[in-house]
Formats: C-alpha cells, sequence, structure tokens
C-alpha cells in the first residue's frame, strides 16, 4: 500500500498525512500476444511516467467529490488512463501462448467493458472505510510499470477528492515536471523529500497536484492530486 512520507502511517491511514499537505513500463512487443486475438482489439499503453497528465484526472475528480463513497471512487478509477493501461496489459498477458485463459477471445468480449469490470471488481475488494475516509489503495504488482501503487479516496463530510500514484523507479525527474507544467506555483522542502505544487482554479472548484521529489537525485517519488469543489452561490441554506 502507499505508505506516504508525510506520516509514517500503515494501511488507508495514509490519507491523512495527504490531507495536511493539501491544506520505465515499455510495451509488450507485438509477438508476445501469442494466438490471434479478435478485430478490434486496441491496447491502451503508458510507456512512462511521463504520459501521465494530472490534469486529465481533474474533472473525474470534480464528478467523486459530488457522488456517494464507493460510486465517487469508480467514477475516479474507471477513468483513470494509468489504471485502464495497466488492465489491458494482465489483459494481454494473460492471452500469451503459456498462460491458460485469454478473454479476448471470449464472445462477446470487448476491451472497454472488459476493463471496466474488473476495475469495477478492484473497487468491490479493495474500498476501506475508515475516519470519515472511502477509498482504495490498490498495488500494481505486475512489473514493468512505471507506477507500482495507485489509490483514489474521498471525505465522506466534505466535497473533496484525491489521486495518489507511487512511481516504480527514479527515471522520472524534477526536470520532466517542469518541462511539461512549467515551474511550480510554490515549492516545500522537508526532511526527507521536496515538493513541487500546482494548481488549477475554476469556478467549480479547486485542484491541487503535488510531486514528492528526492532532493538529491530530483527523481519523482510520488504525485498526489486533491480537488476540493466550491459551495455553490445557489445552494439552498439549512
Amino acid at each position: 500500500m502507499i505508505s506516504t512520507s508525510l506520516a509514517d502511517m500503515k494501511h488507508s491511514n495514509f490519507a491523512v498525512g495527504l490531507l495536511v499537505l493539501f491544506s520505465t513500463f515499455t510495451p509488450l512487443p507485438g509477438h508476445a500476444l501469442g494466438g490471434a486475438l479478435p478485430p478490434g482489439f486496441r491496447v491502451q499503453t503508458i510507456s512512462s511516467a511521463d504520459d501521465f497528465d494530472w490534469r486529465e484526472i481533474v474533472p473525474y475528480l470534480f464528478s467523486a467529490s459530488a457522488l456517494p463513497r464507493e460510486q465517487g471512487i469508480k467514477a475516479v478509477l474507471e477513468n483513470s488512463r494509468v489504471l485502464r493501461a495497466y488492465v489491458t496489459n494482465e489483459i494481454r498477458t494473460e492471452c500469451n501462448p503459456d498462460k491458460g485463459r485469454c478473454a479476448a477471445k471470449r464472445e462477446g468480449f470487448t476491451l472497454e467493458g472488459e476493463i471496466n469490470k474488473r476495475i469495477d471488481g478492484i473497487v468491490e475488494e479493495e474500498i476501506f472505510h475508515q475516519k470519515a475516509m472511502t477509498g482504495v489503495d490498490y498495488s500494481l504488482a505486475d512489473q514493468p510499470f512505471p507506477f507500482s501503487e495507485i489509490a483514489a479516496f474521498k471525505s465522506e463530510k466534505h466535497a473533496d477528492a484525491h489521486f495518489i500514484l507511487a512511481l516504480t523507479d527514479r527515471r522520472y525527474t524534477a526536470a520532466q515536471v517542469q518541462a511539461k507544467y512549467g515551474a511550480p506555483y510554490d515549492t516545500d522542502i522537508f526532511q526527507m523529500y521536496s515538493v513541487f505544487k500546482y494548481q488549477l482554479n475554476s469556478p467549480d472548484y479547486t485542484s491541487k497536484a503535488i510531486f514528492e521529489i528526492d532532493p538529491v537525485d530530483g527523481a519523482v517519488l510520488k504525485i498526489a492530486i486533491s480537488l476540493k469543489a466550491r459551495k455553490s452561490k445557489h445552494a439552498p441554506h439549512g
């Protein structure tokens, strides 16, 4: 599970540390697929951590902030490009000649449908409720892949939603982050790591991304995105 260095916590308590802060996979070659796959089997890939763009997940965090517990987590994870690529890779691997099953050869198979089914299964098996938080913290054990863990969680009392990725190795650097997103609006230095902070504002929400970086070699260790929905000016008063 993701154990954030913001607070040395186990299991779902990683959320507490992150809330305080918020106040290389190579695609398998074609011949590795083994037997013929059904027409239309399209492979989604994430070839490096730099393929992830934190801004892409923000609309789904906003949706999740207004949804009930499990529904909100599914909204984030089903639309995570990282998790969809990881599950796609699992499906491909199962179609190798030495494997005993190949979902892609089942009658009625669609890639999108199988990905959604498996992500829904992950949510159902891994979801937890603790300290007014609902979340999923899932290990991406099948390697190589740029990320080793993925987590999504939301507050049960506030219109907040969060998404976290832990990186597998040290290939993604602070220099690449700045090349993609520009200079951070703020930085911080802690005992064991530093952070780059980015922010998106809209009339409906504020979203922040925090890149946890090793100050020695500049390697990105974790990426954490938070979103806080704004209260509607037209909301009824109790």
